[in-house]
């Protein structure tokens, strides 16, 4: 061995200490040999020095298994007792093998007879000893790193758990607030309404030739508070939808209408708003069957909203709307216009509820902000999709694709759906557009 080991001698007999001391002489163990005569003294050597902070300065202990304050078996159960962590190879001149036994379950690493002791004999247990024992304390070393390790996740876990309930309770908390959120929009919406109503009818009233003649510096003031009136209703209605689909409150009420009239309807409804801003709105209906099973009402706010829109950020030019079959069971609606466009980044947020592009407190463009919320909610309750192409500068297209026949939520009410026809008909031509920009929502068809 190249290394100096250091090695503690346990034995009363000094012929039996000068074999031992020989042996390993002979067979080249390089070492710093200590030697005692009884236990006490193997205790006081173990215990002593470096070995009191638990850590051996001994390599390897030789220990007669006979001394003569007790014997061997009970000095290897006092200093595992005492924690002291070294090898231990008990000489014995006894051949019984229960003894052997004895030995090794109190804690020796190794016996050898004293007739056997020889330096080859000797060396090799030496060697064994040790290895094992190195062994050992690398497999005690892993075992208290991996409880370290299991301790330190342990906590982890513990300090994980507390994060997860403190998330779990603020996400209560969130879901709390967006339902008083929710009802106190749909309180004050409908406390504002009572009144608004009541203005805008008023003004109705004065601009009636019954109610008497106004000067026409009143009646441009009356109609402005109507305008106003109206206008505030809108926003006050918008509100009041997106509290109710937030609710889910909203739910639609499928009957067979005419699509054709509903367009047309609407854009005469709006046409003035495009033509106080001289734009041409025009409508290409390529239907070959109008009729279709939906909710008129919610279809035609989902028009309304999107013609609004594109004669709200449309300065000059033109708007079309196109409808026509895309399929056995789809309806495709899309309006274009040559208004300011949607830049790139915009274009994933603009359904985002209360969200515009210009939030500024001096924007061109005013709203709630609710409108394109109000209209993805309603497709998905349809079952249908949003497809969206823009540019900025360049003006936008929105093109709503529902079913001609959406299911009935309650079976119960409407036991039969009723049965209507289409057919296909060629790709939307569109005004050509360059560089535009597509985005994909809801798609579920």
């Amino acid at each position: 061995m190249e290394e100096t080991l250091s090695i503690l001698l346990v034995d009363d007999d000094i012929v039996d200490r000068m074999a031992v001391r020989r042996a390993l002489t002979k067979a080249g163990v390089r070492m710093e040999l200590s030697e005692v005569e009884d236990c006490e003294s193997a205790l006081a050597k173990l215990t002593g020095g470096i070995a009191a902070l638990n850590d051996n300065s001994y390599d390897c202990v030789f220990l007669d298994y006979r001394l003569p304050d007790q014997d061997g078996l009970t000095l290897i159960q006092r200093i595992r007792k005492a924690k002291i962590k070294v090898p231990l190879v008990v000489l014995t001149a006894q051949g019984d093998e229960q003894i052997a036994v004895e030995l090794m379950k109190a804690g020796a690493t190794d016996y050898l007879s004293k007739c056997r002791v020889s330096p080859e004999t000797l060396a090799q247990v030496l060697r064994n000893a040790i290895r094992v024992y190195r062994a050992e304390m690398q497999v005690a070393l892993a075992d208290r790193q991996i409880r370290e390790t299991n301790e330190e996740l342990i906590r982890k876990n513990y300090e994980l758990e507390k994060q997860r309930q403190q998330i779990q309770l603020q996400n209560l908390k969130l879901l709390e607030a967006s339902r008083l959120k929710t009802q106190f929009l749909a309180t004050i919406s409908h406390e504002l309404r009572t009144p608004l109503n009541a203005i805008i009818g008023f003004s109705q009233l004065l601009l009636r030739p019954k109610a008497g003649e106004l000067t026409l510096g009143q009646k441009d003031m009356v109609q402005r508070i109507l305008n106003n009136g109206k206008n505030l209703l809108v926003l006050l209605n918008e509100v009041l939808d997106f509290s109710h689909l937030e609710a889910g409150g909203i739910q639609l009420k499928p009957g067979i209408f005419d699509l054709s009239k509903i367009v047309n309807a609407t854009v005469a409804e709006m046409r003035s708003l495009a033509e106080a801003k001289k734009l041409t709105v025009l409508v290409q209906n390529q239907l070959q069957n109008p009729m279709v099973f939906n909710d008129c009402l919610r279809v035609r706010q989902i028009i309304t909203n999107l013609l609004s829109n594109a004669i709200k950020f449309t300065e000059s030019g033109n708007i079309w709307i196109d409808i026509k079959e895309i399929g056995q069971n789809q309806i495709a609606i899309a309006i274009r216009d040559t208004g300011i466009g949607i830049a790139a980044e915009d274009l994933n947020h603009i359904f985002e509820a209360f969200r515009q592009v210009d939030q500024s407190t001096t924007r061109k463009y005013p709203g709630t902000g609710l409108g394109l919320a109000i209209i993805d909610s309603l497709v998905q309750m349809m079952d249908g999709k949003i497809i969206i192409e823009s540019q900025l500068g360049h003006g936008s297209m929105f093109r709503i694709e529902i079913p001609r026949q959406i299911s009935l939520l309650n079976k119960d009410e409407n036991p039969t759906e009723p049965r209507l026809n289409s057919q296909n008909n060629q790709n939307y031509q569109y005004p050509p557009q360059n560089e535009t920009s597509l985005r994909y929502r809801n798609q579920k068809l």
